[in-house]
C-alpha cells in the first residue's frame, strides 16, 4: 500500500491562505492609507481655498469700511450744507419780510398824526409801538390794519397819554397776527402794476 503523507499539502495551503490574507491586509492598508492620503490632501486644498477666500473678504471688508466712513463723513458734510442753505434761505425770507412789513407799515401810517416808536417781528405776530395825537387815529390805523388782508386778530393793547414837550399824546401798543406771508404780498404788487 502507498501511503500519501498530505501533512505538507495541508501545511503549504496554511502557509498560502496565510500569505493571501497578509496580501490582503497589506493591500487593504496600501489602499487606506492611499484613501486617507487622497482625502487628507482634497480637504487641505479645501482649507486653503477657505483661508484664501477668507483672506480676500477681509481685504474686501477692510476696503469697504474705509468706503463707509467717506460716505457717512460725505454725508455729515452734506447734511450739514443742507442746514446752512436752509438757514440761507431762511434769512433770505426774512430779509425781504422785514422791508416788506416796513414798506406795508408807511403805507397804513396817517401823516402828521400817528409815528412809530418801534416794530417788531416775531415769526407769525407784529408787535407795533407808537404814538398818535388821539384815539381816533389808533382806531382808523386799526382799521386799516383789519383791512389790508394781511393781518388778523388786530388788538389794542394799551393806549396811555404821554405829555411831550407840553404836548399830550396817546402811547399805544397794537398786536397783530400775520395771515399771508410778506414775500406773496410783493408779488401780487408786480401783478397790479
Amino acid at each position: 500500500m502507498i501511503r500519501i503523507n498530505l501533512l505538507p499539502f495541508r501545511k503549504a495551503r496554511k502557509k498560502e491562505n496565510v500569505r493571501r490574507q497578509i496580501s490582503i491586509f497589506i493591500l487593504v492598508l496600501i489602499f487606506l492609507t492611499l484613501g486617507m492620503s487622497y482625502l487628507a490632501l482634497t480637504l487641505s486644498q479645501k482649507i486653503q481655498n477657505l483661508d484664501k477666500r477668507i483672506k480676500t473678504s477681509k481685504q474686501q471688508l477692510s476696503e469697504l469700511t474705509v468706503v463707509t466712513k467717506e460716505i457717512d463723513d460725505i454725508k455729515k458734510k452734506l447734511d450739514t450744507i443742507r442746514k446752512k442753505t436752509a438757514v440761507i434761505k431762511n434769512l433770505d425770507q426774512n430779509r425781504k419780510s422785514s422791508v416788506i412789513l416796513l414798506d406795508t407799515m408807511t403805507s397804513m401810517v396817517i401823516p402828521g398824526r400817528m409815528w412809530f416808536t418801534s416794530l417788531s417781528d416775531i415769526s407769525d405776530s407784529v408787535v407795533i409801538n407808537g404814538l398818535a395825537l388821539e384815539n381816533k387815529t389808533v382806531a382808523d390805523f386799526m382799521i386799516k390794519l383789519e383791512g389790508s388782508k394781511l393781518f388778523s386778530s388786530v388788538s389794542l393793547k394799551t393806549i396811555k397819554q404821554q405829555a411831550i414837550k407840553d404836548v399830550v399824546l396817546k402811547n399805544f401798543e397794537i398786536s397783530c397776527r400775520k395771515i399771508v406771508k410778506l414775500e406773496d404780498v410783493t408779488s401780487e404788487k408786480a401783478v397790479k402794476k
